[in-house]
């Protein structure tokens, strides 16, 4: 606990609360960062390396993120220790019990992340109804089915264009985490003109300068393959999809998979968050410095938990998506337009907006009540 006390600061974390029920064998986290603008919204992520650190900075995260988006929601974020590919009852089990676990802590709205999607909150929905990113039968809007968050981060590269005097017609494309973020972020950037030139998931890497059938990859990997497996391209290892250079480089999968160690390997012009904190700040103070133009996670793919807020106020999918491109496209230009006016990062941009938000409803409201 010392370890989290570290980071915590005036904005928070309100409330970290640790989970464990042996009849199911259930160990998993709960952070409430920061509840000022509203009852948190925040990810359901399952894996089986997942810290109480990595779960406070990802609530952080959101707190950062939802202020930005300009949401009536805070930051939150919940983790589970376990295998995602686990059997889908002994899945089921485990987040069943803990929505049951939860049920009582009203300031935290469950949502789908890593390792868990639309089917895992429908379950959470039937023990406590709360919970966002519902399948479509359920009146939700599937967001990782449509691919929510990959539409903002098409729209936060078209701002980011101008940026970096980058032309999407040809430009060659890399995605680390080639899954429902990283899929649909080549979908939309190929259809605006852009080539995938590689992609990378958890077994390995796969390769064609020349570029990669989108459509085809997509539906190869749907099929449950790596795209190590897919019959054109060459295969290569998992973190190779760092040393291919390219114009745009998406990180979305987990976190801190760029840090000092491997920062100089990279070889881009602009780098578009799709995962939640995918860069040390440490190697994002090394890129901005290299003239490496990037976009942070909370900035670019806040489409996902605008999705998400819209459903929870019972909005249209159409509404959904509009709001989505409208608010990400906005906040990508003030960011980037302080930056360049500044001369500061683009995170130092992005925080310093998020948190004046934050600040302001501290001082409106009694931000514990819920």
């Amino acid at each position: 606990m010392e370890q989290i006390f570290e980071f915590a600061d005036h904005l928070g974390p309100t409330k970290i609360i640790h989970i464990h029920e042996p009849s199911v064998n259930l160990k998993a986290i709960l952070v409430v960062d920061n509840v000022a603008m509203g009852p948190s919204i925040g990810g359901l992520r399952m894996a089986e390396d997942v810290t109480t650190e990595e779960c406070f900075r990802l609530a952080r995260s959101m707190t950062l993120k939802n202020s930005a988006a300009g949401l009536r929601h805070g930051g939150g974020k919940s983790v589970m220790f376990g295998d995602p590919k686990m059997p889908k009852d002994e899945k089921e089990q485990l987040i069943r019990a803990m929505a049951c676990a939860l049920a009582d802590v009203h300031e935290y709205i469950f949502g789908p992340d890593m390792g868990t999607d639309e089917e895992c909150m429908a379950w959470v929905h039937d023990e406590i109804h709360r919970a966002v990113g519902l399948p479509r039968e359920l009146g939700g809007i599937p967001l990782d089915e449509l691919g929510a968050t990959a539409w903002g981060m098409s729209y936060a590269t078209d701002v980011a264009l101008k940026y970096c005097d980058l032309d999407i017609n040809g430009a060659r494309v890399v995605v680390q985490g080639f899954g429902s973020v990283g899929m649909h972020a080549a979908r939309f950037l190929k259809d605006k003109g852009a080539v995938l030139i590689a992609a990378a998931d958890s077994c390995g890497t796969v390769v064609d300068e020349q570029g990669l059938d989108v459509d085809a990859l997509i539906a190869h990997k749907l099929s449950g393959k790596s795209v190590n497996d897919f019959a054109a391209g060459d295969e290569r290892d998992r973190d190779a999809v760092i040393d291919i250079e390219c114009d745009i480089w998406i990180p979305a999968a987990r976190p801190d998979v760029i840090n000092n160690d491997n920062v100089d390997r990279l070889n881009t012009k602009l780098i578009v968050q799709g995962a939640n904190i995918p860069i040390t700040l440490e190697a994002e103070e090394h890129l901005y410095k290299k003239g490496v133009l990037y976009i942070p996670d909370f900035i670019a793919n806040a489409g996902g938990v605008i999705c998400a807020a819209m459903e929870y106020e019972n909005a249209s999918e159409k509404m959904a998506f509009d709001t989505i491109a409208e608010k990400v496209s906005f906040n990508t230009e003030q960011v980037l337009a302080a930056a360049k006016k500044e001369q500061i990062t683009p995170r130092t941009a992005a925080k310093s907006l998020a948190v004046a938000r934050v600040e302001k409803a501290m001082k409106t409201r009694r931000w514990s009540l819920f």
